[in-house]
């Protein structure tokens, strides 16, 4: 009995320590973004508010979900889950109402919904409790679909039926390792379309689908990004150089695609700042006490974010920044009650727990 429970303190201390480890990583990480901005807005005198307004927000909406998902880890992500519903729904201001922006903000809003409410399925016991936030989440992808959203609702199904394979999963590495190959795949389909190194016939196809407008904001973005390649331009200086940009009829400044502003305004550093930012997300996942399902559901529906801002402008919104880290904070915390269904695997994705 004794050293059972030696055993079971040890393990419990081995998960704390690769939790902090997970946290430290977050800061560094989060620190280097914030601090980049500022020297690559200092080299081209440009602004880096933007990019700071975004790292406080993922931070704000990281600490917050670690708060929130340790006193209710069912209440706090349906929460999160019926508050993206609404402000994806409510009528946008002038800014997101811009045709492409109010396009990825909305899908990537109800994206991150539908994975909050899968999660606080999986956190819930009673049946009909879980199945009751399993149609809301299935209730966000036929939002998405009314409100003429193909890729939220493409995004919100995929989450769904994500979360809902993740209990076959046994090692949760594995899966989270399949998500960020997603996310690369997709961030390499962008920059190969900018770069015109897909064949002619998919790369009409394709331009169809984002629009010509839309490839042409990433040919400007790819053009400055190769001819600033340490440095980039400067920080919200991708506007002021845009050729694309200056013919629009209501420019918003953005090259609508995540990587490729970071390239063209911030440099190589930006682009492996914003991967790192990935990945010590799902590493953080990777190491959170909360159940495989929970993580991997998270980790689909960041992956899913990750996919719809390489190709739109969704993280220039406080709201989805600040939601994508209260969903990650959440999905990370330690809940406080020890009333959650247990997948009976560790952290590392290994039956039993760590001790035992």
């Amino acid at each position: 009995m004794g050293s059972t429970g030696t055993a079971s303190a040890a393990g419990s201390a081995a998960t704390g320590e690769r939790r902090s480890a997970a946290d430290a990583v977050g800061v560094a990480v989060l620190a280097a973004c914030a601090a980049w901005s500022l020297i690559t807005a200092a080299a081209h005198e440009g602004r880096p508010e933007g990019m700071l307004l975004a790292v406080l927000a993922v931070a704000a909406g990281y600490a917050s979900g670690r708060i929130f998902g340790a006193l209710l880890p069912v209440a706090a992500p349906c929460a999160g889950a019926l508050a993206g519903l609404g402000l994806a729904i409510a009528t946008p201001g002038p800014q997101i109402s811009l045709e492409l922006g109010h396009t990825g903000a909305t899908a990537a809003l109800l994206t991150l919904s539908s994975g909050a409410a899968c999660c606080a399925a999986w956190a819930a016991r009673p049946p009909a409790l879980r199945l009751a936030l399993r149609l809301l989440a299935a209730g966000t992808a036929v939002t998405a679909a009314v409100l003429g959203s193909t890729t939220g609702f493409v995004t919100c199904t995929g989450v769904l039926l994500c979360s809902l394979a993740a209990a076959r999963v046994r090692r949760r590495a594995l899966g989270l390792t399949g998500l960020a190959a997603a996310a690369v795949l997709v961030t390499g389909a962008t920059w190969a379309i900018s770069e015109d190194a897909l064949p002619t016939g998919l790369t009409a196809s394709l331009e169809g689908q984002l629009t010509e407008h839309r490839v042409l904001l990433w040919h400007d973005a790819l053009h400055m990004a190769r001819a600033h390649p340490t440095l980039g331009v400067g920080p919200g200086r991708y506007g002021e150089l845009s050729p694309t940009v200056a013919q629009s009829l209501l420019p918003d400044g953005k090259p609508h695609s995540a990587p490729l502003q970071q390239a063209a305004e911030q440099g190589l550093t930006g682009v492996a700042l914003l991967a790192a930012a990935f990945c010590w997300v799902l590493y953080a996942l990777l190491r959170s006490p909360r159940s495989t399902p929970i993580a991997l559901t998270t980790g689909a529906a960041l992956t899913a974010l990750a996919a719809i801002a390489s190709i739109g402008n969704a993280l220039s919104f406080m709201t989805v920044t600040a939601g994508a880290g209260l969903l990650a904070g959440i999905a990370t915390a330690r809940p406080l009650t020890t009333g959650e269904p247990d997948d009976g695997l560790d952290p590392e994705g290994r039956f039993g727990h760590p001790g035992t």
